[in-house]
């Protein structure tokens, strides 16, 4: 199956859940043997190798057990930085990210008149 934006986040669990076990089995490796390299328990591998929902560290923990941390790189690459964007900056590093203004309607502008 591939993983697309069309799955629901049930399904994509599903899928990276029996993955990592075919990734698990091909190393060989029973959960409990996993689960001790990882410093995990053995309920934490059967949550997410059944497409359950657990803390990213405890996936990073896996990945990295079985050398597929480096993946992630993939996953979410270093963003690039437009040219413009680096000249505004001068060097800087972006800290947040710019508020969007709401125009507040205001009354039309009008002459002051003197009654």
């Amino acid at each position: 199956m591939t993983i697309n934006n069309t799955l629901s986040d049930e399904a994509v669990l599903h899928e990276l859940g029996q993955r990592l076990a075919r990734y698990r089995l091909n190393r060989n490796m029973t959960q409990s043997a996993l689960a001790a390299e990882s410093g995990v328990s053995t309920p934490t591998i059967q949550r997410l190798e059944s497409g359950q929902s657990t803390q990213a560290a405890n996936l990073i923990r896996v990945l990295r057990t079985l050398k597929l941390l480096e993946n992630l790189d993939a996953v979410v690459p270093e963003p690039a930085i437009s040219p413009l964007q680096q000249a505004r900056m001068q060097g800087r590093k972006r800290q947040r990210a710019s508020s969007h203004r709401q125009h507040k309607p205001s009354t039309p502008w009008a002459w002051e008149t003197d009654e």
